[in-house]
C-alpha cells in the first residue's frame, strides 16, 4: 500500500520533541544529567545532540563554552533528518501524520537500529505479525529501560508518544 504521509515531521511533532529533549546550552552526561568538561560516553548538548568523541575533539572549545538555542535548533534539525528518513524507509504501512511523528520521536530516543529490529515496527507494518507482545501498545511501552533498569522518565515518554500515535494528542507529561 502506498503511504499518504510524506517524510517530514509536523511542526507539532518537532515542537514536542524539542520540549521533551529540552535545551541545554552546556554539555552534559545524558545518563546522569551532570554538566561535563571532558568527553564521556553519552555526552550531549542542545536538544539531545549526542556528541561523538571525534566531534568533541574537533569542537571541544565550542562545546565547553556552550551553544545558543539557535545553534542547538540547527543541530537538532540536522540530527532529526536520519530519523525522519529512517522511519519513512522502514514503515511500509499507511499511517497518519501523528503516527509518523510518534514513530520518529520513538526512533530518535531508541535509535534507528533498535527501531528497525523492534516489535513496534513489525506490528505497525503488519498488525498480525508474531512478536512477544499482544498489542502494538505493549510493544511500544516495553521500551522503558535504560541500562537494564526501568526508568519512570521513559515510562512517561512512551505514554506521551503513544498518545500521539493512538489519539493524535501532542502533550508533555
Amino acid at each position: 500500500m502506498q503511504r499518504t504521509v510524506s517524510n517530514q515531521m509536523s511542526a507539532d511533532g518537532m515542537k514536542l520533541l524539542m520540549s521533551i529533549e529540552s535545551f541545554r546550552g552546556k554539555p552534559y552526561d545524558d545518563q546522569s544529567g551532570a554538566e561535563i568538561s571532558q568527553w564521556v560516553e553519552g555526552a550531549t548538548i542542545g536538544y539531545g545532540h549526542l556528541i561523538s568523541k571525534d566531534e568533541w575533539n574537533r569542537s571541544s572549545d565550542i562545546y565547553k563554552s556552550g551553544i545558543t538555542e539557535d545553534q542547538a535548533r540547527k543541530l537538532f534539525e540536522e540530527d532529526l533528518v536520519p530519523f525522519v528518513n529512517g522511519v519513512d524507509a522502514k514503515v511500509t504501512a499507511d499511517i497518519s501524520r501523528n503516527q509518523f511523528d510518534a514513530l520518529v520521536i520513538l526512533a530518535f530516543n531508541i535509535g534507528l537500529g533498535n527501531f528497525g529490529r523492534s516489535s513496534v515496527l513489525k506490528l505497525v507494518n503488519n498488525p498480525a505479525a508474531q512478536t512477544g507482545y499482544s498489542t502494538l501498545e505493549a510493544a511500544w511501552k516495553a521500551w522503558n529501560k535504560s541500562q537494564g533498569k526501568v526508568m519512570q522518565g521513559l515510562i512517561n515518554r512512551r505514554n506521551a508518544e503513544w498518545k500521539i500515535y493512538a489519539d493524535n494528542v501532542y502533550e508533555r507529561w
